[in-house]
């Protein structure tokens, strides 16, 4: 999947001095351990893509652990916003499911390398960020959740169904979207999750 070049890969607008040298390391940090992995992205490797010294890097973030959270966290603040207002588009539960699979395609396309990102610090000793991570995801099921309370208002689940399990399934579906996008080709993306779409609507089969 090709890397993403842009000068800001989480679109923050420059600002006083300090936060956009601070906004230069967070996107170094996503473009470093999307290119090459959370344990072989180092505080040196990462000052060197940012333009600066490890000691200036240390002057905004006292150790790796402290970067990758504050990164994750800028993920979280680009991403999720977007996500639950895509919720709140349409009138029927189906529309709404479908508006937040468009939003994460959406996402995945401006910004590729967040897949590439989320996958890296899921693996090795970056499972030290779980906790960060999950307060992501959790708020994505958050989302879900609201999609499938209103379903049951209409009566368009079966009975005996657990709300907690059919969320669980579609958060599933979602996070294996974020998994998808950081290997797949983007137009195989693309139609993988318009095919998932119409499975959603009931277009798929005849």
């Amino acid at each position: 999947m090709p890397v993403a070049t842009n000068p800001s890969l989480l679109g923050r607008p420059v600002g006083a001095n300090s936060e956009e040298t601070r906004r230069r390391i967070i996107d170094a940090t996503m473009r470093c351990v999307a290119e090459v992995g959370y344990e072989r992205a180092t505080i040196r490797e990462i000052a060197r893509k940012a333009e600066m010294t490890s000691g200036s890097l240390y002057h905004y973030f006292p150790n790796k652990t402290e970067l990758i959270k504050a990164t994750v966290d800028e993920w979280a603040e680009l991403t999720i916003p977007r996500i639950a207002a895509s919720a709140q588009r349409g009138e029927d539960f189906r529309d709404r499911l479908v508006a937040v699979f468009d939003e994460c395609d959406q996402l995945m396309q401006e910004y590729p390398l967040i897949a590439m990102f989320d996958r890296a610090i899921r693996v090795g000793t970056a499972r030290q960020l779980a906790e960060s991570r999950e307060t992501l995801f959790s708020s994505l099921r958050e989302v879900t959740l609201d999609i499938l309370r209103q379903a049951k208002r209409e009566g368009a689940l079966p009975r005996g169904a657990q709300l907690e399990s059919v969320a669980n399934s579609i958060y599933l579906v979602l996070q294996g979207m974020t998994d998808y996008a950081a290997t797949a080709d983007p137009e195989e993306y693309h139609a993988t999750v318009k095919a998932l779409k119409r499975l959603v609507s009931g277009t798929l089969f005849k």
